[in-house]
């Protein structure tokens, strides 16, 4: 299916930020500045292990298409068509008129850039914008960050289960039709160190990554002579790439030692080959039996890449069994594991075991009648829910070692720069710290300005820099809160001004007249 303009421009929302839109301009509000936040409510959960932090994604393309989006004739022709349960239309004349000059260069936005690792209930990003502009904001905005940050961060686990060894993003055909791109970009983001997906890799200006698949050694087998002459006519045509995925018939009874025999003729061409593929079976003990093979033929460093559902906790297992059972077959473990290659395909791009990103987009702020900023609130019965009103600024502290000991949330006003410094729970009465200079070593912003009315005002670079951005913040993160399974909680607080506004504004809400 071709994506039409009405799908992928200024309709890519839901039908209801229409509606609101609206009403907004029927009454006169449409035009009023307003402050929206974009947050998450809790890391993912994968069910048998859980992430303690998440990383940040999606910024970028979400950027771009706001740039490249204009409301057509289309759209509003298409609006204008609706017609409510009565058979009026649903959209009038002068909202359409209105909206037909309507962009998103009427944003301004301030975020965390990609890449940097984040925490529940924080502002990760903040909108700025006429009231219906911002409301219509909302789905596309949530669309483009949640994915790839759920992506991103499933492949941050990923890659630090393989210690930060190579990991292939091989999960295109098993993606969400056209999110497969997001996927590998923010894969890469997360640590991925390259993809299969072709076109998105040289979007990004990278190499692609990928060997042969059965079909073509199951082609052989049955018309061309066998497994041995498919390794070679790979061998032919790829001789400076050649890696061979062995385990169609018998890993280790015919893959490793047709790959052997292929291996030496490369050699004595002058040719070296890259390494073998194993998809099937038990891949640590596979890896293990054919690095033996391998040294023993005279090829100690050839690559091992690992496939065939892979995911973190996996990740973790094979490479634990490797170092208990490399001895039994006097290999040494540690070559073992430095030969290795992950590649990581659908329990990476659907984030296996929690497949959405809980983020949420509230207005915490709205200017009145006389332009004057009027903080708003959402109360809920779940304490998770509540958003913190009023326009806020986010700042991470760091201990006297250098590591981020908090988040913390505060007025857009503060800065953190008072000692000691007091850090409230969000949720929990009563609960918080203090904390004195010889306790804190610097204080950052992470909210920084992006856009100014529709018009970029930084410039944060692409995928590698976002990559950066993500190996140095998990440097300065507690390993308890890195952990696989039961990950450490990180510190979120709130700044006691903040506290003092949320709870008077509660308390003005559910006061009942008597």
């Amino acid at each position: 299916m071709v994506i039409s303009v009405l799908a992928s421009g200024f309709l890519f929302t839901d039908h209801y930020q229409l509606t609101m839109a609206q009403l907004y301009h029927r009454f006169g509000l449409h035009d009023r500045l307003a402050q929206f936040d974009y947050s998450y409510r809790s890391n993912p959960d994968y069910g048998t292990h859980q992430a303690g932090y998440a990383v940040t994604a999606g910024l970028g393309p979400l950027l771009d298409w706001m740039d490249r989006t204009r409301v057509e004739p289309a759209d509003t022709a298409a609006l204008g068509a609706l017609q409510s349960a009565a058979g009026t239309p649903m959209f009038s004349r002068d909202f359409l008129e209105w909206m037909s000059s309507a962009a998103y260069s009427a944003v301004s936005m301030w975020a965390v850039p990609e890449g940097r690792i984040v925490h529940p209930n924080t502002p990760l990003a903040v909108v700025e914008a006429p009231l219906a502009i911002a409301q219509m904001l909302e789905t596309p905005l949530l669309n483009h960050l949640n994915y790839a940050s759920l992506i991103a961060t499933k492949a941050s686990r990923v890659v630090e289960a393989a210690h930060e060894g190579p990991v292939f993003e091989f999960g295109m055909r098993r993606a969400p039709g056209w999110g497969a791109n997001d996927a590998t970009r923010a894969a890469l983001i997360g640590g991925a160190t390259a993809s299969s997906n072709l076109g998105m890799s040289l979007e990004l200006g990278l190499a692609s990554q990928g060997t042969h698949g059965h079909s073509m050694v199951q082609v052989f087998m049955s018309i061309a002579g066998g497994e041995l002459e498919a390794f070679r006519a790979y061998a032919d045509v790829y001789p400076d790439n050649c890696l061979l995925l062995v385990d169609t018939i018998d890993t280790l009874g015919s893959g490793v030692p047709n790959a052997v025999r292929v291996f030496e003729e490369l050699r004595s061409a002058g040719h070296e080959p890259r390494g073998i593929r194993l998809d099937s079976g038990d891949l640590a003990h596979l890896a293990v039996r054919s690095a033996r093979m391998l040294n023993e033929a005279g090829f100690p460093d050839v690559r091992i890449v690992l496939s065939s559902q892979l995911d973190e906790l996996t990740i973790w297992q094979i490479r634990n069994q490797i170092i208990d059972e490399a001895p039994r077959y006097e290999v040494e473990a540690a070559s073992v594991l430095a030969r290795l290659v992950y590649g990581v395909g659908s329990r990476m791009v659907t984030s296996h075991g929690d497949s959405s990103f809980d983020g949420v987009y509230k207005v915490v702020a709205v200017q009145n009648a006389s332009r004057e900023w009027r903080p708003a609130i959402k109360i809920s019965d779940s304490p998770a829910k509540l958003a913190y009103p009023g326009r806020k600024g986010l700042w991470r502290v760091y201990d006297q070692r250098g590591i981020a000991t908090a988040d913390l949330v505060t007025l857009a006003e503060e800065t953190p720069d008072g000692r000691p410094l007091h850090l409230i729970h969000p949720v929990q009465a009563g609960v918080g710290r203090v904390l004195g200079d010889e306790e804190i070593s610097d204080t950052e912003p992470l909210l920084i300005p992006i856009c100014a009315k529709g018009r970029r005002v930084v410039d944060l670079g692409g995928v590698a820099e976002a990559r950066s951005r993500r190996v140095a913040d998990l440097g300065r993160l507690d390993p308890g809160v890195r952990r696989l399974v039961n990950p450490h909680t990180y510190h979120v607080s709130l700044s006691p001004r903040l506290v003092d506004l949320k709870q008077t504004m509660m308390d003005a809400l559910v006061e009942i007249p008597g």
